[in-house]
């Protein structure tokens, strides 16, 4: 039913058929930019740093959310389209492992639009959505991007092989034109931004603070960080389960993802009816211990059982990114949506980052299934930290955060009706946190 509210709303359509094209492109870039490293290398390190370069920028969060509660969205995230089309013509450049420096400088500017991106389609969002259609807003992006898996991957993977990485560059810089058509094209009622009055220093931190300063969203980053410590070796991990496991080509690993996209089929589309049924934060404890699953069943040499781990990978993380947002979104108050949304994105990629870092630098010391082995440990515990925390529970009864009106510092607000709440028939954007899950 909540599905078809959605669908039937047109802003809706709109906005999934821009991000079905654009994230089509971005499915296809990162990974064919990782594999292209490696050919180019014969580095799984040098390939790893890939999506580090991608999720550094994530420390400039608090500043795109400042600049995201600052202006009007809509034309900002417009701008910022064009610039990362732009950013990735430069790959255009690159012609031979002396250059790799210009793809991960490329995939930097990619990150650093990607910060702004997220921030500002998930502050929109709440302009837009009824407080009751937003896990299924989210879901539904979360589905088109996951089901894109299937045939992005290996489309990009495919186009590296027949006519190299240049071809997938030119193919995601032209499908960052449709979502700047579609952003055009909606029918979108900003509220006037407010300008503040306050010392630069705090209205830039006022995102941490709210964090700091309401329970369920301070439990809920501390456990996501936590895991992500370790997440993100599985960047570096997928090229050698490929290889050393499997003993496949580099251009295998675009099959893994794209059956991580078909466990995501699965995962998508429940995310919603699992939030209602559990709450957001309770959700996020249950994804994680079905990751920590599926860490466990790719270390074993076997390629049946490595499919299993990489669905149960898919299943779990759409309902990761959908109840994070979501709980985001809810719990604060239109006119710091943009910096609480950065901060908790900073807080939980910054540890990504320094993981994917990591990862590279320890796999040809550890190897790939003693990091598989930790990665399953750390995340079970952050998940029986968040699963035992009563607040979580308390949460799932909560509305959203009322407006806060005061100037200094962020203190939780009282429980009252949806934040910036509109109509259902006003709905855009649903965003995800961070990382190379797409536009």
């Amino acid at each position: 039913m909540n599905t078809r509210r959605l669908l039937a709303i047109r802003d809706a359509r709109l906005y999934l058929l821009g991000q079905a094209f654009s994230l089509l492109g971005d499915s296809a870039l990162w990974l064919a930019m990782g594999i292209w490293v490696k050919t180019m290398t014969g580095s799984n390190a040098a390939a790893g740093l890939v999506f580090f370069f991608f999720t550094a920028p994530a420390l400039l969060a608090p500043l795109s959310g400042l600049l995201v509660d600052r202006v009007r969205r809509r034309p900002l995230l417009i701008v910022t389209n064009m610039f990362a089309a732009g950013a990735v013509l430069l790959l255009l450049l690159v012609h031979g492992p002396g250059q790799v420096w210009l793809v991960y400088l490329v995939m930097a500017l990619y990150g650093l639009a990607y910060s702004v991106l997220g921030t500002g389609q998930s502050a929109l969002l709440t302009v837009m959505v009824p407080d009751d259609l937003l896990a299924d807003a989210n879901g539904a992006l979360r589905t088109v991007q996951e089901s894109l898996r299937l045939i992005g991957p290996l489309g990009g993977a495919g186009l590296f092989v027949l006519v190299g990485a240049h071809a997938v560059a030119v193919l995601d810089a032209a499908t960052f034109a449709v979502p700047v058509i579609c952003l055009a094209a909606l029918r979108v009622a900003e509220p006037r931004r407010q300008r503040s009055e306050g010392h630069w220093r705090a209205e830039v931190l006022a995102g941490l603070s709210y964090l700091a300063n309401t329970p369920v969203l301070r439990q809920l980053v501390i456990t996501c960080a936590c895991a992500l410590t370790v997440f993100g070796f599985s960047e570096t991990i997928i090229f050698a389960i490929a290889g050393q496991g499997l003993h496949r080509p580099p251009a295998f690993v675009g099959v893994l993802v794209a059956v991580q996209g078909a466990g995501a089929l699965l995962g998508g589309p429940t995310a919603a009816p699992l939030i209602r049924r559990i709450g957001e934060g309770r959700a996020v404890g249950v994804a994680l211990l079905v990751a920590a699953a599926g860490a466990v069943l790719v270390m074993p040499p076997v390629l049946p059982v490595v499919i299993a781990g990489v669905v149960l990978f898919g299943i779990a993380i759409p309902w990761l990114v959908v109840a994070f947002t979501t709980l985001i979104q809810r719990r604060t108050p239109a006119r710091l949506q943009g910096r609480v949304y950065a901060a908790a994105d900073a807080l939980v990629t910054t540890p990504q980052t320094i993981s994917i870092a990591l990862g590279a630098a320890l796999i040809g010391v550890a190897g790939y299934r003693i990091l598989l082995g930790v990665m399953a440990a750390v995340i079970t515990v952050a998940a029986g930290y968040l699963l035992s925390r009563p607040e979580q529970r308390r949460a799932r009864r909560l509305p959203t955060a009322g407006p806060v009106t005061t100037a200094g510092p962020v203190t939780t607000a009282a429980p009252g009706p949806a934040a910036g709440a509109a109509p259902a028939s006003d709905i855009s954007f649903a965003a995800e946190p961070s990382r190379p899950y797409g536009r």
